[in-house]
């Protein structure tokens, strides 16, 4: 058996994000406190703050008397997120690029293909995360690798949506991440960051057109 007391908050919040990339949780979805320590099998101390935390970060949000919630989808939320994720990816592609090394170039191409070709929403999610990590810790601005983590976090509730209705197979998907390592292991960082905000901005509109029939309808 589980020692409960062994289970830090962090465990707990990447157990809950776990659990809303694989569709278990979906925007809506209230996360009771006693529900979840049984479930994760801890106790409610370290649960109490793991949804403080997706609180705080903008996953959840909380519901008086009702526990939490897994803040709903909305298509004012990812306009401004990407807005903010292509202006920190532009600060971050020009002092990268002089520190990566051929070997960073191959995990992050064999990562963005594994992106594409996934039927996992946890592992294009984690792809993602450790693509991204690549670039943003070379660059050696930390606030700026923070923020972006941030936001990579808030997008969370939005990858189920992305790869189970939008783009369900491997064929469908966006190329954007192979787009851009293809033009930035050239050295054409301008190109490379052309390529993938033009793929993006595609995929976001796509977001924000199935966002807005759902919103119409309810």
């Amino acid at each position: 058996m589980v020692d409960k007391k062994s289970k830090t908050p962090e465990v707990v919040i990447n157990q809950i994000r776990a659990a809303i990339l694989d569709g278990l949780y979906g925007p809506g979805d209230r996360l009771m406190e006693a529900d979840l320590a049984e479930k994760f099998h801890v106790s409610r101390s370290p649960v109490r703050e793991a949804l403080q935390a997706l609180q705080s970060e903008g996953t959840l949000v909380a519901t008086p008397y009702a526990g939490a919630m897994v803040r709903p989808l909305s298509s004012a939320e990812i306009d401004e997120i990407a807005e903010i994720r292509l202006n920190l990816i532009s600060l971050a592609l020009k002092p990268a690029h002089r520190q990566l090394a051929p070997a960073d170039f191959d995990l992050a191409s064999d990562l963005a293909k594994r992106i594409t070709r996934t039927k996992s929403v946890r592992e294009a999610f984690d792809c993602t995360r450790h693509f991204w990590d690549i670039i943003f810790k070379k660059a050696e601005r930390p606030i700026l690798w923070e923020m972006f983590r941030k936001l990579d976090d808030r997008m969370t509730r939005y990858y189920p949506l992305l790869l189970k209705e939008l783009y369900s197979t491997p064929e469908s998907r966006p190329h954007q991440h192979e787009v851009l390592i293809e033009f930035y292991r050239k050295g054409d960082i301008a190109e490379a960051l052309r390529a993938f905000k033009k793929i993006y901005l595609e995929m976001v509109d796509d977001m924000r057109d199935y966002l807005h029939a759902k919103e119409s309808v309810s």
